[in-house]
């Protein structure tokens, strides 16, 4: 039987299988290692991020995972260079015609951040006489977004 490195008690088999040392506080504080980690994507909807170990270090190095803004990952390197300057005809600044200003696109309409489910399960926790902070813990939403799905579903219903 495996035992704890640290303070010599028994260690469960499963444990045995990935640790030398026990669940203890003590023994915990003076083995457990932490892990270093890396953002190598991140975007308004999303982030990438993995455990920085050799097999990472190598794929950063190698411009794996590189920043489109800048051209490289993690590091100062200049992007693509600079636009070339638009053709002109050869006709005087001056002379040339102004372009029709095109009207501004519509802006587009606002995405709900709840799901067609939640909001059929909001208006049957609703009906049920449950509050907006009940309804919300059982969607997994704040009791305002909440209170939006049922006002929304119910001004669609109306129209």
């Amino acid at each position: 039987m495996a035992q704890c490195i640290t303070c010599g008690t028994e260690l469960h088999p499963e444990r045995a299988q990935k640790y030398s040392y026990c669940m203890a506080p003590e023994c915990q504080e003076k083995n457990a290692k932490g892990l270093t980690m890396v953002a190598v994507g991140m975007n308004k909807a999303a982030e990438e991020i993995m455990v920085l170990d050799e097999r990472t270090r190598e794929d950063l190095a190698s411009g794996k995972y590189r920043d489109q803004r800048r051209g490289s990952f993690g590091t100062s390197a200049a992007g693509p260079g600079p636009r070339p300057a638009p053709r002109t005809s050869g006709r005087p600044a001056a002379a040339a015609r102004p372009r029709p200003k095109r009207p501004a696109p519509a802006p587009a309409p606002a995405r709900r951040p709840w799901t067609t489910r939640q909001e059929k399960l909001a208006l049957i926790y609703n009906e049920q006489g449950l509050r907006p902070a009940e309804i919300a813990d059982k969607l997994g939403v704040s009791p305002y977004v909440a209170s939006q799905i049922v006002l929304a579903a119910r001004n669609r219903a109306k129209g």
